[in-house]
């Protein structure tokens, strides 16, 4: 039984130790801060407004009369030019007559297909072909498409009415598909609605984004995201946004005392802001130094960053 008494109080010891180590293990990771420069650089803020790839004139090619289609010449994606025939049908009388005529022998089909020519369907504008929803051998009637065209495709997106002032005409942007969001392309905005549409209780306006150049890979249907910058300054006064604090309207840092490396509270008043840093336009100069939690600086100061934990700071 002593024995048994004795092992049993060495499991519980070692249970304690453990628990007390767990709960007294020192958290440097946590606490460890370093210390950075306010530097200059270039910073901007994006606006993200989803969209989608269409048509800027989309034109369903309707035959002038009812017949059947004798042959189609182009297929979808090819570009096509305003008066290009693109393709040739029989109205109703000449396919009855061709077929009747057939059973006679081909000289006397061929000489009719002289005599009573077929009627082409011809292309109304410059563009390409973005879908063909009949084929040769169906019989259409005039008011049934046989092609679809269109002349270019862009991204049409609705932006927000809180958002519109950051949308400009002639302005620069980056489209992302969603099949593809690994790639950008360039485009610029070219119009935006004067009239207001509501989706969804909310007040839109439409903006159209004609992409610098079409890739082989639009397709209209694609969803698509367009960025814009909203805000820029080449020359800002940059920390990590974490190094800065807020605390209900009240925005400051921890700077370091330029005698003693000891932190103190300097109110701040910041700009521009984007995923990793913010611009800082009150309260502090390039060059001063603050105390950080981030393990990273501000982007593109790699060179002007001090590492190291509080310890270090005071030489302990």
């Amino acid at each position: 039984m002593k024995k048994i008494r004795i092992a049993l109080i060495a499991l519980v010891s070692l249970a304690l130790v453990f628990t007390l180590f767990l709960f007294l293990k020192p958290k440097d990771k946590e606490n460890a801060q370093e210390i950075i420069e306010v530097v200059v650089g270039p910073i901007s803020s994006e606006v993200r407004i989803n969209g989608s790839v269409s048509p800027r004139n989309r034109l369903e090619l309707k035959p002038q009369i009812s017949g059947r289609l004798d042959e189609i010449l182009v297929v979808e994606g090819q570009k096509v030019s305003k008066g290009q025939v693109l393709a040739w049908m029989s109205s109703s009388d000449r396919a009855a007559l061709l077929d009747t005529v057939r059973l006679n022998g081909t000289e006397a089909l061929k000489e009719w297909e002289d005599i009573y020519k077929p009627t082409p369907i011809v292309s109304p504008l410059d563009g390409f072909v973005i879908a063909r929803q009949k084929e040769p051998g169906q019989s259409v009637t005039s008011s049934e498409s046989v092609l679809v065209l269109a002349d270019q495709l862009i991204v049409q997106a609705n932006v927000d009415e809180t958002d519109l002032r950051y949308v400009k005409l002639a302005a620069k942007v980056s489209i992302t598909l969603d099949s593809m969001p690994d790639k950008e392309f360039p485009g610029v905005v070219e119009h935006i609605d004067y009239e207001a549409t509501v989706i969804n209780n909310v007040t839109v306006y439409g903006v159209k984004i004609k992409p610098v150049i079409v890739p082989q890979t639009f397709r209209s249907g694609m969803s698509a995201t367009v960025e814009l910058v909203s805000d820029k300054n080449d020359a800002a006064l940059l920390l990590p946004s974490e190094a800065v604090i807020t605390k209900g309207s009240e925005k400051f840092v921890l700077a370091v005392g330029s005698g003693d490396n000891k932190s103190y509270k300097q109110r701040v008043k910041v700009g521009i802001s984007d995923d990793k840093n913010v611009e800082i336009i009150e309260g502090l100069q390039e060059g001063q130094k603050v105390f950080v939690k981030s393990t990273q600086g501000a982007k593109g100061s790699k060179k002007n960053q001090m590492r190291g934990g509080i310890g270090s700071i005071f030489g302990k």
